[in-house]
């Protein structure tokens, strides 16, 4: 059965992380990891003219693209969020738009030489929903790239998440994980070829690594 999201519910969760996860002295940088540093950079979209980002967040990767000349626009759930990355990022140059990830490709038609998510949409949003709708969104042979931690052994598909552990108010939405032989069947189907999914290794050995997944339209 499909994952229910109750994006009301969900937008107050993610207004609740944009509290506690923006910083007003933050500066542009752009990682795929959950380890500064660590791992490729924005090189893994090519060298695009325009790029999206699903489930922006702070900006702070955006903001990193704008400022190499890159007309570079965000999307986010969270209306907070969106505020405080838009004063915050302003001159930078990049755009962002609060709004429901599928509703908001749904109604744009503009394209893209870039789509890509770190820890961010893509991990959030059902596959069988918002593959093809990416694909729609890029330009023939434009990239498609993401990032999240890899599934847990023997847990695919939608799992729930509890947002500040398990206690005080209930605000929850649901992660999708899949291995990388599931992502690359998943892209393919919706339309993607030369699929790259792999886990990245933690700088750490034995610490969690990173899913970290690249495609063509």
């Amino acid at each position: 059965m499909p994952a229910r999201h109750d994006i009301a519910a969900e937008t107050e969760l993610w207004d609740t992380y944009a509290a506690s996860a923006f910083k007003d002295d933050m500066e542009p940088v752009f990682c795929w990891t959950q380890y500064p540093g660590h791992g490729p950079g924005p090189e893994l979209l090519g060298d695009p003219a325009t790029a999206l980002e699903i489930g922006c967040g702070t900006g702070r990767a955006l903001a990193f693209l704008a400022g190499r000349g890159v007309k570079a626009t965000g999307i986010d759930l969270s209306p907070a969020m969106v505020k405080k990355v838009t004063a915050r990022w302003a001159g930078t140059g990049a755009d962002f738009v609060c709004g429901e990830v599928l509703e908001t490709l749904a109604a744009d038609e503009t394209t893209y030489d870039a789509v890509y998510s770190i820890f961010g949409a893509v991990w959030f949003t059902d596959p069988e929903r918002l593959l093809a709708l990416v694909a729609e969104r890029l330009r023939p042979g434009g990239v498609f790239a993401f990032s999240h931690p890899p599934a847990i052994p023997g847990a695919y598909g939608p799992q729930g998440m509890y947002k500040g552990g398990f206690a005080g108010k209930a605000m929850y939405t649901y992660r999708y994980s899949y291995t990388p032989r599931g992502w690359t069947d998943l892209l393919e189907a919706a339309g993607f070829r030369d699929v790259d999914a792999r886990v990245l290794d933690a700088p750490t050995a034995g610490h969690i690594g990173t899913l970290l997944v690249t495609a063509r339209r």
